[in-house]
């Protein structure tokens, strides 16, 4: 097993946290030992998951709401940006697609040393790139140095075959070089990905009640759905009619075009949310009790992965 990042030095580094979600980027923050001073999200049951984990420090309610904030020397955020994702419906009009002016408003109230924003890897490339270039300009405009990558989760120690964009901005009076994390599992790094099986060995292999037993739709088996027990998932999402098929159903062939089918009749499933979270690097022992089932999807697969936030932060440390 590869070595994690080690812990910053005691918890001095005060950190505000915005569009939180459930706590994907503030469980890699804790363990990393940093001090979350103020978390934010728009999600009443994806802020109660957070209390019901981190402790009482996020409060609900929608950002622009908010105009004053706590000294930090770190700002995270992992605003969403549906209308540019790689899956499912998009909208590059819609309102939500331009949060990040939220987080930039922030950064310039608080004007921490450094900042870490995590999104959808949709708006690295052809026309979409437009939205990530606005972010690189204004965040340069407000005395930043930044740099982006686009990272995949399963290089980090993620069972999960999961691609964003992940942009980190040193304060240019500071003298500190950044440098994105290298891959530790996989393409030449001598380690296997972390499978599946890694991380569902010994969950429920049927847990009625908490996965989406509607009939797989021409859309669903419009893509392959399912990897074997020995790799990492396809990327988990937030629809749970959408999430990726369990391991244990008959695999999947092509027939044409945007059209799968079962190689043989057999038991076939989507996941369960926990296995979800579990593929998502999210520990077992982490809460998922509120909400319907539905938006417990949701959450989860909004959520960064710790694993892989982690391996971002932990190129901080010798800046603080």
């Amino acid at each position: 097993m590869k070595q994690g990042p080690s812990r910053v030095h005691g918890s001095t580094v005060r950190t505000i946290s915005l569009f939180s979600g459930c706590g994907g980027s503030d469980l890699a923050l804790s363990d990393l030992g940093y001090r979350v001073v103020f978390a934010n999200d728009i999600s009443e049951t994806a802020c109660k998951t957070y209390e019901d984990n981190l402790g009482p420090i996020i409060r609900a309610g929608d950002i622009a709401e908010h105009a004053s904030f706590p000294n930090a020397d770190f700002l995270v955020g992992c605003y969403p940006c549906q209308g540019f994702t790689q899956g499912g419906r998009r909208n590059a009009g819609d309102s939500i697609n331009y949060l990040y002016q939220h987080f930039d408003r922030v950064l310039r109230t608080v004007l921490p040393k450094a900042f870490v924003v995590e999104n959808v890897n949709g708006m690295a490339y052809g026309d979409n790139r437009q939205l990530l270039n606005n972010q690189l300009c204004r965040y340069r405009l407000a005395g930043y140095r930044v740099s982006w990558q686009v990272l995949d989760a399963q290089h980090h120690g993620v069972a999960q075959s999961r691609r964003r964009v992940f942009i980190v901005g040193i304060r240019s009076d500071l003298d500190f070089v950044y440098r994105f994390p290298l891959p530790l599992y996989g393409k030449d790094s001598g380690t296997r990905p972390v499978s599946q099986e890694d991380v569902l060995r010994g969950m429920p292999e049927w847990p009625t009640g908490d996965f989406n037993e509607e009939p797989f739709h021409w859309y669903y088996l419009s893509r392959n759905r399912r990897h074997d027990w020995e790799d990492p998932s396809p990327c988990i999402v937030g629809h749970w009619r959408h999430v990726p098929l369990h391991p244990m159903s008959p695999p999947l062939k092509r027939i044409n075009t945007d059209k799968w089918e079962f190689t043989y009749d057999g038991r076939a499933r989507r996941l369960a949310y926990l296995e979800c979270a579990a593929l998502q690097g999210f520990p077992r022992h982490f809460k998922f009790e509120r909400g319907s089932v539905r938006e417990r999807f949701q959450m989860i697969g909004n959520a960064v992965p710790p694993p892989l936030f982690k391996a971002v932060v932990s190129g901080l440390c010798g800046l603080w």
